[in-house]
């Protein structure tokens, strides 16, 4: 059983998570450096490192290129990213490692100029637009991260040769063995144009460039209706000006050529580029190969659930008919789950994977597998799919606002959207529409986002809106579905005596509907709709996944199922709260190491099942939501309030109730060591306390520590009558051990009996130091340790009633977690939630203390974990006394002259002190002469006090048929007109028109001098 932890501890992104977001660039710890060594599982979060990112205002023009866009500088190591002020017409994405030179340009004063030459020759001119001290520190964290990424450059060249677009644009001297033409543009010439098919140059044994599916088995659809040919000659002269794979600067273009559709052997490339999945298989070139090599031969219920679903996997292509493509397919499945052991496996992962494995390689597709799981459809795919229920909440809200009447005629008939949207998003489209259709949509959504998904499906809505009217019920509307999608390759107005109108296919009238009439649906809304129903929505899945998970435990004890159900609650409220040790978690001083913090909760069984386990730290903070005397309660007044806060105790009590011995324990433990101590007798309760620290047997160590707990439990409570019962404690476990204790576990007899009732406390401390003996050996059994015990008044009564009762089952959470935390939105919701936050209230109690205390009027106390504060202020110390001994007087006299020994055991000095202070205590109450008891009972208080200052300070864990590409065309086709598909394009993207815009004026002229200035010297 397991919960997605992130839906209770979702936060808000922070500002860089959201620019990395946009610009595609992974975070650094998913970037490791060459000198790290491979791993297989996934990175932890972690602060970021020395390198800082800066934005600054910038203007960007490119040698040999007209246009001038003025934007932001982003600075995100190790990435220089730009977008326009439009947030269209102009974006690119630059590691630094390909960024071979860097100069500032001797430009007119007052304009702070840099100059990039890229891998690839291309040169950069950025125009800083900010104040002079602002560029030149921007300046400087430049330099540093350019340094930082030296190590990196060395690995970029034989990367760049598993890229399809550095063979396209090689020169037959290339080609022949001269890779110095990988460096720079400028030196490629054109490639040979009578190699290769209708899909441009390429094929198996061209080239060393990673390839899929496709080029052995044929991509889906006719290469020369789709003009393949056209677009690889328009990508590749786009290529020689603005850059390519890791160098590519996206200008207005390249969103045309993109919605026209990708060429088959670039799109892999192209993929992975758009997505920033590149990046991540640059940086980690070993993962993959890892993965698959150290979990080989291994099962899980994932990788059953994978056998399943291989032959249901696009088998209508060729390549998943065989046993080579099934067999990359199951590799980079099983690879992802077990990269991804809380995710594993979720059907229609098989779809989508199927899918980019026709154009990439396994590796690829691996890598662009955990970016579309972790970033581009985040929760998609997880075992409760919470993503996938978000954003369908999304689309019917968007339904309602965009297409009211579908959305009232469908609640009207009681039809669910989801019924047909729902396999929509899940596979991208490819599941629903024809492949190479499918795959175009996938190339708008790399590249734009998740938004395209939304207005894709809002316009197939809408252009079947007639037809949906006149529904009834989900058959009709799925049928309605399926009948559009299989003419979506059919002219869309068949009978109009224009032919270029009848040209016009459905899928694109489908497209100029999503990306004209749509395209109000930006990724602001989707954030906004899904910060609005993300509340809702986690709530459901909460309820669904607490019912389950109590109606699947094995045991449940005595508890009903409500009180499982607040056991639930209070362990997934631990799980997703602040790290134990943290300020902000339990207010303890106790530092925690950066790793200490997120140490792993998800733990696949023997079975392969996920379940959610929690560490010593995580199960602090439960069982102080569940016992009293595992948390610190003060309660604070002053002139205006009383306030009582509570702060994690720092313990180390319980550590045996992980029943399989993982060192972690689950919610079938967590129940089962409730149930065992809340409805535990006198007996069963000692017991249960006695195994804390004992196997049969406790040795004199663990009678020190078992003495330390209590001491723990007992340190709220008033008055001294604690204190003295642990005292008692000491003293009778061991005389009862002396008496009790097999032989071995002694020494040696002595000639003289030493009479213990009437000793001293230094007396007391010799004796017990002179036969403390191994401290590792038996000592103490559990019936004895049940004497020692029933020995006390005060410990019979806490081990029969205190004990149990001190654990309480109260509701953690409300029902609806996430709705009552859920910020106000708004202007007014804004400002209360900058207002009334926690920082705002520690001050304002802060500042209510200190006017307290120059009132007179502040008060602060801990409350007691056992009694009342009235009760045990009533209570006096001589009302509960120690009771006589169990042992006979022979018992004790043999014992004596057995035990007392003069071969002392240094290492039981500390030991002894607190025994011998024991002993004082006891017989204080009892005999003697007032002075001396007065002088005694003095003496053990400070010592118990200074061991229980000691214990506090003990150290704290996702077909069509295939036309003829491999026949030569002649002459006259080979000359066909490549501008018609750029023609056809301009028919029905207008819109975009305006995005060749740049700067103008002055402003044009100015960077226009920067390109002809001269680098300082």
């Amino acid at each position: 059983m397991s919960l997605p932890m992130h839906l209770r501890a979702y936060t808000d992104k922070s500002k860089e998570e959201l620019a990395r977001d946009f610009f595609n660039v992974p975070p650094q710890e998913a970037l490791p450096s060459p000198a790290d060594a491979p791993s297989a599982s996934k990175p932890r979060p972690k602060p970021s490192g020395n390198l800082q990112g800066m934005d600054i205002s910038a203007v960007l023009s490119v040698e040999g290129k007209e246009e001038v866009y003025a934007g932001k500088l982003s600075l995100l190591p190790p990435f220089l990213c730009f977008i326009s002020n439009d947030r269209r017409s102009c974006r690119c994405t630059l590691p630094l490692y390909t960024i071979r030179r860097v100069e500032r340009l001797n430009s007119r004063a007052g304009v702070f100029a840099l100059s990039l030459a890229t891998w690839h020759g291309m040169r950069i001119i950025l125009q800083l637009t900010s104040l002079l001290p602002t560029a030149e520190h921007f300046s400087i964290l430049l330099r540093d991260a350019l340094k930082s990424q030296l190590p990196q450059m060395k690995l970029l060249k034989p990367f760049l040769s598993t890229l399809y677009s550095e063979y396209l644009l090689l020169s037959p001297i290339a080609a022949q063995g001269t890779a110095d033409h990988l460096l720079l543009g400028s030196e490629l010439g054109k490639a040979g144009d009578g190699e290769g098919d209708l899909r441009g140059p390429g094929g198996d044994g061209k080239g060393n460039y990673q390839r899929g599916l496709g080029e052995s088995f044929g991509f889906p659809g006719d290469a020369r209706k789709m003009r393949e040919r056209s677009k690889m000659k328009l990508w590749r002269e786009y290529f020689m000006v603005h850059g390519r794979n890791m160098t590519l600067l996206r200008y207005p273009p390249f969103q045309r050529l993109l919605q026209v559709g990708l060429p088959s052997r670039l799109r892999g490339e192209l993929w992975e580029v758009m997505s920033g999945s590149v990046y991540l298989r640059f940086s980690n070139p070993e993962t993959y190969e890892l993965l698959l090599s150290s979990n080989a031969g291994k099962s899980s219920q994932s990788t059953d659930e994978i056998e399943k679903d291989l032959n249901r996997s696009l088998p209508e292509y060729k390549a998943y008919q065989t046993e080579e493509g099934l067999a990359k397919l199951r590799r980079v499945l099983v690879a992802y789950s077990f990269r991804n052991p809380e995710l594993g496996y979720c059907q229609a992962l098989n779809i989508v994977v199927a899918g980019l494995l026709i154009y990439m390689s396994e590796e690829q597709a691996f890598w662009l597998l955990e970016v579309l799981c972790d970033r581009i459809l985040p929760g998609y795919y997880s075992p409760s799919m919470e993503g996938t229920l978000l954003d369908q909440r999304v689309f019917e809200a968007l339904v309602g606002r965009c297409l009211p009447m579908i959305h009232d005629h469908f609640r009207a008939v009681d039809v669910q959207i989801s019924v047909a949207s729902l396999p929509w998003f899940l596979s991208l489209y490819i599941n629903s529409l024809p492949l190479i259709f499918a795959f175009r949509i996938v190339d708008c959504v790399l590249a734009m986002g998740v938004k395209v998904l939304f207005q894709i499906g809002l316009a197939i809505l809408k252009i079947n809106g007639e037809a949906l009217l006149e529904i009834t019920d989900d058959g009709m509307f799925i049928n309605l579905m399926r009948t559009y999608f299989s003419t979506i390759g059919d002219s869309a107005h068949p009978n109009h005596p224009d032919p270029r109108v009848r040209a016009i296919t459905n899928f694109q009238e489908l497209l100029v509907v999503a990306f004209r009439e749509f395209n109000v649906i930006t990724d602001e809304t989707i954030v906004s709709e899904r910060k609005r129903l993300r509340a809702i929505i986690s709530d459901e899945i909460e309820k669904f996944s607490k019912r389950s998970a109590v109606r699947n435990l094995k045991q449940i004890g005595t508890f009903n199922k409500e009180q499982v159900g607040v056991i639930y609650d209070h362990y997934f409220a631990a799980v997703c709260a602040a790290p134990a040790g943290s300020p902000g978690a339990s207010g303890s001083a106790t530092p925690l190491n950066h790793g200490d913090q997120f140490e792993p909760r998800i733990a696949v069984d023997a079975q392969g099942r996920v379940e959610t386990r929690i560490d010593l730290r995580t199960f602090k903070i439960l069982l102080s939501g569940i016992a009293t005397w595992a948390r610190e309660e003060t309660v604070t007044t002053n002139a205006f309030m009383q306030r009582t806060e509570r702060r994690i105790a720092d313990h180390e009590m319980i550590d045996r109730w992980d029943s399989q011995e993982l060192g972690t324990l689950s919610l079938q433990d967590v129940v089962t060591g409730l149930n065992r101590v809340m409805n535990a007798g006198l007996m069963e309760s000692i017991e249960w306390f006695f195994e804390l620290d004992a196997d049969g047997y406790l040795t004199k160590d663990e009678v020190i520590r078992l003495s330390e707990s209590l001491l723990f439990i007992f340190r709220n409570e008033p008055g001294d009558i604690y204190l003295a019962a642990v005292s008692r404690f000491i003293l009778n476990a061991y005389d009862f051990g002396d008496a009790t204790a097999p032989e071995t576990s002694l020494p040696g007899p002595e000639s003289e009996p030493v009479n213990g009732s009437d000793s001293t406390a230094a007396q007391n401390r010799e004796r017990s130091a002179s036969v403390a003996g191994p401290h590792n050996l038996p000592y103490l059994s559990l019936a004895t340790f049940r004497m020692v015990v029933l020995a006390d008044e005060l410990l019979e009564g806490f081990f029969g009633h205190a004990l149990p009762q001190s654990f309480q089952l109260e509701q953690a959470e409300a029902e609806d977690y996430h709705k009552t935390h859920q910020k106000a939105d708004g202007l007014l919701g804004g400002l209360m939630n900058l207002v009334v936050n926690d920082e705002n209230k520690s001050r304002f109690n802060r500042f209510a203390d200190g006017l307290g205390s120059a009132l007179g009027k502040h008060a602060e106390w801990r409350k007691p974990s056992l009694t009342k504060t009235e009760a045990a202020a009533a209570a006096p110390a001589a009302e509960v006394k120690s009771r006589e001994s169990l042992l006979t007087p022979s018992q004790r006299r043999d014992r004596s002259a057995s035990v007392a020994s003069a071969s002392s055991v240094k290492t039981a000095a500390s030991t002894a002190t607190s025994a011998a202070s024991v002993a004082s205590a006891a017989s204080a109450s009892t005999a003697g002469p007032a002075s001396a008891q007065a002088e005694r009972f003095r003496e053990d208080r400070e010592m118990l006090r200074a061991a229980q200052d000691a214990v506090m300070h003990r150290p704290n864990f996702a077909i069509d048929a295939i036309g003829d590409s491999d026949g030569e065309d002649d002459d006259d086709e080979a000359a066909e007109d490549d501008g018609g598909v750029m023609d056809e394009v301009e028919a029905f993207l207008k819109a975009h028109g305006a995005d060749d815009e740049g700067l103008k004026g002055e402003q044009k002229k100015v960077a226009e001098d920067l390109l002809m200035a001269e680098p300082m010297r």
